[in-house]
This record gives structure tokens, C-alpha cells and sequence, in this order.
């Protein structure tokens, strides 16, 4: 085993490998759902499935459980060839997004189902329910019944049902769709806790971008079959691999734009400095940049202690301020400039920002296009590989 180096430069072992998944398809008649899927899981690693309805995310997780046995590929789980297994002889628990309680069996039953068709003991049966329980939060819930709990308690019910025969993996599909917004943001801080606290490796399917990163160690991004991108949440929101990623996770500005060399952007005729895209020069392409990449600069920025001189930033950029929507913690702002045509550029001002520079719609102001966030993809949306 190959051995990489912490933070403090010691030896920690590399991770190892769980899942495997080469060369995957999968066809529904003349429908093909995944194309060639390949993809390596680490023992441990929460692993989200991301993208839009129909992009494939659940009929491969359904493979992976076997469910939907794939077309063609293969597939191995702990160094197992579990390609042509039944569900019954893979290793997994599984929640769904309709948590699948039996309503006439009580909460103690309902986890205990799995334990009891292994043939385990009552004594070893109940120690096991009650510890699952504590786990999950609700241990004086047991003799109730599934339509006696909230979305949320039953939801932690599925969860421990599916790890009481402690799988080696556990797969989450769409677990926190059904419940509202607050109860959602908690739930899943506590399966995450949950699944760092028993090690167990897990694959989510999820089309909430802001469940995805909160959540995952790797994001999965699907569209039409295939995979987009994969990597950490960091990866896939900072350093998009496509436009297709980029426009899905967040929100993003674009704009039809040149390439003025390996760095440079020329956007409207104003030549600006960007990320490397490696496009070649006089091609045209789409820049794109994050409404919070926008830096605010009210009608120019002062340097310190030096209150007479005016520092113009880098790919600075008047703007009329068209719109100004309060969303809580920040402002939305619509800003225009005839450079980006006839889209407003969006950006996202902090209530402090906004307040300091005395922002208002009808003004106008300066901006910096923040040059490490500013991105060029080629017109299939994609950077220069």
C-alpha cells in the first residue's frame, strides 16, 4: 500500500479501494441511461450523486444495489465481483426517499426486521435495537408506530434499519427530499455525524447542490448519462470542469466573450485577465464568473492611510446598478454595462458592503471581476484540456 504524508509530513496509509464500477451501461429499450460509467468509491468516503432529474444518478445507484442489473460492465465491492449478484447477496443497507417503514410492525420491529432474517437471537436482536435507538436520537420511541413519528424521526428510523446488519455500504436515495427545509439542514449534519462515527462507506443520490456539498467528501456530477465530474466539493464549485457543472452547482454569470490569449478574456471589446483556459486567441467562447466573485469597489478604491489617492483594481468595470433584492445575508444586485451586451451581470453584495459604499438601485458604481475566479469555456461549454 502506497503511503502518502499528513499535514505534518507523516506517513498515512493510502485509502482503500471498496467500490469499483468499470465501463458501466445501462439501456432501457433503445434508451440508453448510463454510458460507460467507470468509477472508484474509497472504504469509508461519502460519495454524492449529483445532477438534473433523469440524468441517471438513481438508475446507477440502483445498479450498484442491483436492483437494475447494468446492460453490460462490471462491478466489484470489496474486492468481490458482485457484477450478476442479487440484492439479497450484496453487502448494503438502503434508504429511500419514501423511508419504506412497514406501518403495522412497531419502530423496534421495523429495525429489527432485517436482524431477525439472519437468524439472530432475540437477547442479541433487542441489544442491537435499543443501541440503534440511542444512535438515532429516539430511544423512547420504540413501541410506536411509523404514523406516529414525524417525516424526520421516521427518517431516522430507515437509517437505522439499514445499518442494523452494520453493511458495508450504505446507499441514500434522495433520503431528505420529503422533509421541509429546517428539518432537512438538520438531519443531514446528523447522518453525516452518524457516518464519520461508524466509518461506513456511502453513496447518496441527491439533486440539492447545497445537500451535495455540505455533506459529501466527493461529488458525482451526472447529466444524460454520464458523468461531468468528480471530486470534492471545493473542486467541482471553484474549478468547474464544464460549463454544464459550473451552471448547475451555484449560480453563474456567462457571456458571450473571445479568447485574447491563454489568461486574457475579451469580453464586449474590454480585454480582462481570467483563469488559464487554454483556448486559442480570437477564438469565441463563454465567460463565466460566480455573482460572489464580484468585488465591490463603490466609484473606486482608496489605498490606505492615503485618503487623496485612487487605486484603480484590475479588470475594473462601471456599472449602472439596475435592481437591488434582499435575500437575507446579502443583496442580489442586476448591473449593467454595455460590455456585457444585453445581460445584466448578477452580483452578490454583502449587507456590510452594501451599506459602506452606499449602494442603490439607479447608481453607479465600480466592480472587479475577481481574475482567479473568471472562467473561459470553449461554445460546448467545456475548457481547452
Amino acid at each position: 500500500m502506497t503511503a502518502l504524508q499528513d499535514a505534518e509530513g507523516e506517513a498515512v496509509p493510502s485509502p482503500k479501494l471498496y467500490l469499483s464500477i468499470k465501463n458501466l451501461w445501462k439501456a432501457f429499450g433503445t434508451f440508453l441511461a448510463l454510458k460507460d460509467i467507470s468509477l472508484d468509491i474509497n472504504e469509508g468516503e461519502f460519495v454524492c450523486f449529483l445532477g438534473p432529474s433523469g440524468c441517471g444518478k438513481t438508475t446507477l445507484l440502483r445498479a450498484i444495489a442491483g436492483l437494475d442489473l447494468q446492460t453490460q460492465g462490471s462491478m466489484t465491492q470489496n474486492g468481490l465481483d458482485v457484477s450478476n449478484l442479487p440484492p439479497s447477496e450484496r453487502d448494503f443497507g438502503i434508504v429511500f426517499q419514501s423511508y419504506a417503514l412497514f406501518p403495522n410492525l412497531t419502530i423496534k420491529k421495523n429495525i429489527a426486521f432485517g436482524l431477525e432474517n439472519m437468524g439472530r437471537s432475540k437477547d442479541e436482536i433487542s441489544g442491537r435495537v435499543n443501541e440503534l435507538l440511542e444512535l438515532v436520537g429516539l430511544p423512547d420511541q420504540g413501541d410506536k408506530y411509523p404514523a406516529q413519528l414525524s417525516g424526520g424521526q421516521q427518517q431516522r428510523i430507515a437509517l437505522a434499519r439499514a445499518i442494523a446488519t452494520n453493511p458495508g455500504l450504505l446507499l441514500l436515495d434522495e433520503p431528505l427530499s420529503a422533509l421541509d427545509a429546517k428539518v432537512r439542514v438538520h438531519l443531514r449534519h446528523e447522518i453525516k455525524e452518524l457516518q464519520r462515527k461508524l466509518g461506513v462507506t456511502t453513496v447518496m443520490v441527491t439533486h440539492d447542490q447545497e445537500e451535495a456539498l455540505a455533506m459529501a467528501d466527493r461529488i458525482v456530477v451526472m447529466n444524460h448519462g454520464v458523468i461531468e465530474q468528480v471530486g470534492s466539493p471545493t473542486q467541482v464549485y471553484r474549478h468547474p470542469a464544464s460549463l454544464f457543472v459550473a451552471d448547475f452547482i451555484g449560480e453563474m454569470n456567462q457571456f458571450p466573450a473571445r479568447s485574447a490569449g491563454d489568461n486574457l478574456i475579451d469580453i464586449g471589446g474590454t480585454i480582462v485577465k481570467g483563469e488559464h483556459h487554454g483556448l486559442p486567441k480570437g477564438d469565441a467562447i463563454l465567460a463565466a464568473i460566480r455573482p460572489e466573485d464580484i468585488i465591490p469597489h463603490g466609484m473606486g478604491a482608496r489605498s490606505p492611510g492615503a485618503d487623496d489617492i485612487i487605486i484603480t483594481p484590475e479588470n475594473a468595470v462601471t456599472v449602472d446598478v439596475t435592481e437591488m433584492e434582499f435575500l437575507g445575508s446579502f443583496w442580489r444586485c442586476r448591473l449593467r454595462n454595455e460590455m456585457f451586451g444585453d445581460n445584466d451581470l448578477i452580483a452578490d453584495f454583502s449587507i456590510n458592503a452594501v451599506r459602506r459604499l452606499g449602494l442603490k438601485e439607479g447608481g453607479h458604481m465600480t466592480i472587479e471581476l475577481d481574475q482567479d475566479r473568471l472562467m473561459g469555456f470553449n461554445q460546448e461549454g467545456r475548457h481547452n484540456d
